[in-house]
């Protein structure tokens, strides 16, 4: 063969280009592709551990890490919102209120702790459920973006189905707006008398969507939050008695006037009474002219929800009072409905 011979030049050019890892397994290669490479040396089985082996199980682990992360959050948001509502559980009630304070507690019908408990079990249920969707929202849609999902159109169309959810249920997306801005702002708890316009009556539960309220018969009431248009609440703070008493034209009423405000006055300095009635009674004077009796006024202010047993004994006692002085207490004849004058 001769130097010139084209023979070597050919055979260089058509020999098979030497195989390497980053040919087998890219610039970037991974554990596994690089663990066969270096087994096998062979680039076909590298390329097949690194697309159906090492890919899915990067995913996967990707996938199982994010998941194990979003659980570890919404266990610690779960955390710090049990301890601040359980804080609401507690007693906040300074020390030198103390005393006070349990005479509020006593007067209630139902036990305050119990609305405590049961607005504080509610605003953390609001909490927590806020706190899983937003962190599991994130989680889903960091795994589809792993995944190579594009989200911008399953972003839009969530947007839209959202919408619509909205108008169809607005209503109830309304009972659950009131409930939450009802509890939040404490208008009324379990336990608290209120007139809701549709029932008047004692709270038994207060949820975010329904409230339930058991009137004076006994009847049970369950009212949507988002109906309640007002609320007027009898028993939040202090309440007060309020007596008025019919007495006729010719009785002496500056007499009845100072037998009403003794009576009332000792009343209140009672053992009995001395912690339900937080102020002294006052005379208010006349407070109507009928047809043929001027109606006199008596108020006192009283712990929540004690205002009818202080004026059920209050308005004994000042009829005794006044029939003690001889003043004749009730309509003495005709028609005592009859309005003349409202002061």
């Amino acid at each position: 063969m001769s130097p010139a011979s084209p023979i070597p030049l050919i055979s260089a050019i058509s020999a098979p280009a030497p195989t390497t890892l980053e040919s087998a397994c890219g610039r970037n290669p991974g554990i596994a592709c690089r663990l066969i490479w270096d087994i096998s040396h062979d680039v076909t089985t590298a390329r097949l551990v690194a697309t159906y082996l090492a890919d899915p199980l990067k995913a996967a682990f990707r996938i199982a890490f994010v998941v194990a992360l979003a659980i570890f959050a919404r266990w610690l948001a779960h955390r710090f919102i049990d301890r601040l509502t359980g804080k609401g559980r507690g007693s906040l009630v300074p020390r030198r209120l103390r005393a006070k304070a349990a005479a509020v507690l006593e007067a209630a019908p139902v036990a305050f702790s119990e609305r405590r408990r049961q607005r504080a079990h509610a605003l953390g249920s609001i909490l927590n459920s806020i706190a899983s969707v937003v962190i599991f929202g994130i989680a889903a849609l960091t795994i589809l973006g792993d995944l190579g999902l594009n989200l911008a159109p399953l972003l839009a169309s969530a947007g839209v189905a959202g919408v619509a959810i909205g108008f169809g249920a607005q209503n109830v997306v309304k009972d659950f707006l009131s409930g939450i801005f009802m509890l939040l702002e404490d208008q009324y708890g379990v336990g608290d008398m209120i007139d809701a316009d549709v029932a008047t009556g004692t709270v038994e539960a207060v949820g975010l969507r329904v409230t339930r309220i058991r009137d004076i018969n006994g009847v049970v009431w369950h009212i949507r939050n988002g109906t309640i248009d007002r609320i007027g609440n009898q028993s939040q703070g202090w309440s007060r008695a309020v007596v008025d008493l019919p007495i006729g034209y010719d009785q002496d009423i500056r007499r009845a006037r100072e037998a009403m405000k003794q009576a009332a006055v000792s009343m209140s300095t009672e053992p009995t009474w001395r912690d339900v009635i937080l102020e002294a009674p006052e005379v208010w004077g006349v407070q109507e002219l009928l047809s043929n009796a001027v109606v006199m006024r008596v108020v006192a202010k009283t712990l929540p929800l004690k205002q009818w047993p202080v004026a059920r004994e209050l308005r004994e006692r000042l009829m005794a009072a006044l029939d003690e002085q001889g003043v004749t207490v009730g309509v003495i004849a005709g028609d005592a409905t009859t309005q003349i004058e409202s002061t």
